[in-house]
């Protein structure tokens, strides 16, 4: 199925007659399948879940195998051969209606172009989609500043043809996502660039997207925000507003633009449980890629100099922290299922990698 379209497989109903002949829960070990999926079917096939379901009366149940369309297609299927048990096989099968088939050689060609051809379309629609709001902010912003930059897109996107979202929806999804955030008892971050939204009522429609900012309003931090109707995500947030507050050492700063690393850590944490809570409301059905960087003007060629809190509460730049003058892009991915705990983990992934290179490993 991953091959194809993807599908459900529900064990405990016969297939001829679609009777429910159930299934002992006691007896159901995902663990157990999930390692025999990660041992013979390669490449990896993310998203694979498997969901035991109960009659409300305890009596009935069934194992739902929820199989992902993959665009790592083609996936082989390792095994023994029939006839010689210490030869290795492996077969590409895919779903033809209510059936079963195995891929020829023209067809195993075709999607492993079609497989390099989906990647290069994924890697260039992100880049545009950075450099469009690299563009955006850099034109608006006040003075020069370092910004965070993410955007997470869906495997498979909503086609054109879908719904639209609407504008209370956008907004029904940012107000989910901050009070998710809140609800998270052991966050040490400081408040994120959902926060600073708050003040933004009313998001304003773009190209087949949902836009709030506060580049416009001035006095505050620059922040900008979008929602596709396809479930991306674009956020970008400045890092160097007041980023030496009430620091004792402000005069001693080196030559550079600042980047705020418990600010850049919320950022991480807010677009994670923004892309989630999107990714739940459209009901995607596939993983998303999320590709982070902190970036400046093009035409601007500065040191970042990284300011941390220090013990007393107080912001200070490291002394043996690295100030690079360009930071690699970094990328984690996401399941619209996934949990606070696996998206805490995800954030902690991309902000990690981000202050790594600034010589620093900071926790959120």
């Amino acid at each position: 199925m991953a091959n194809t379209r993807g599908g459900l497989i529900i064990f405990g109903v016969r297939d001829t007659t679609c009777e429910l002949t159930a299934i002992d829960p006691d007896e159901v070990n995902t663990e157990q399948y999930a390692q025999w999926v990660r041992n013979h079917v390669h490449p990896y096939l993310s998203g694979l879940t498997f969901t035991p379901l109960t009659s409300t009366d305890g009596t009935t149940s069934v194992l739902v195998a929820d199989v992902p369309a993959s665009p790592m297609a083609p996936h082989l299927v390792y095994g023994t051969a029939a006839r010689d048990k210490d030869q290795q096989a492996a077969v590409a099968p895919y779903r033809a209606a209510d059936h079963t088939a195995w891929m020829a050689e023209h067809q195993l060609e075709r999607a492993y172009r079609d497989r390099f051809t989906r990647a290069a379309h994924t890697d260039d629609a992100l880049q545009h989609l950075v450099d469009h709001a690299r563009q955006t902010v850099t034109a608006r912003q006040a003075e020069v500043s370092a910004w965070f930059i993410a955007v997470a897109r869906p495997e498979r996107p909503l086609p054109r043809a879908a719904a639209r979202m609407t504008r209370q929806n956008a907004s029904f999804v940012v107000a989910e996502a901050r009070d998710r955030i809140a609800q998270q008892p052991d966050s040490r971050m400081a408040p994120g660039p959902l926060t600073g939204l708050e003040i933004v009522s009313t998001p304003r429609p773009g190209l087949r997207r949902w836009v709030l900012n506060t580049l416009s309003l001035g006095g505050g931090r620059e922040i900008y925000a979008e929602l596709h109707h396809d479930g991306t995500v674009v956020l970008a947030a400045n890092l160097s507003w007041q980023a030496m507050k009430n620091s004792f050492h402000a005069d001693d700063v080196p030559f550079g633009l600042l980047v705020h690393q418990s600010f850049l850590g919320a950022c991480c944490r807010d677009v994670c449980v923004l892309t989630s809570q999107l990714a739940r409301h459209l009901r995607l059905d596939s993983g998303l890629l999320l590709h982070a960087t902190v970036t400046v003007c093009a035409s601007k060629n500065v040191s970042l100099v990284p300011v941390v809190m220090d013990h007393p509460g107080f912001p200070s730049v490291p002394d043996d922290a690295w100030h690079p003058h360009a930071v690699q892009p970094v990328t984690t991915g996401l399941l619209p299922a996934d949990g606070d705990e696996a998206l805490k983990e995800n954030a902690q992934e991309l902000f990690t990698d981000l202050m790594n290179q600034f010589g620093l490993d900071p926790q959120m």
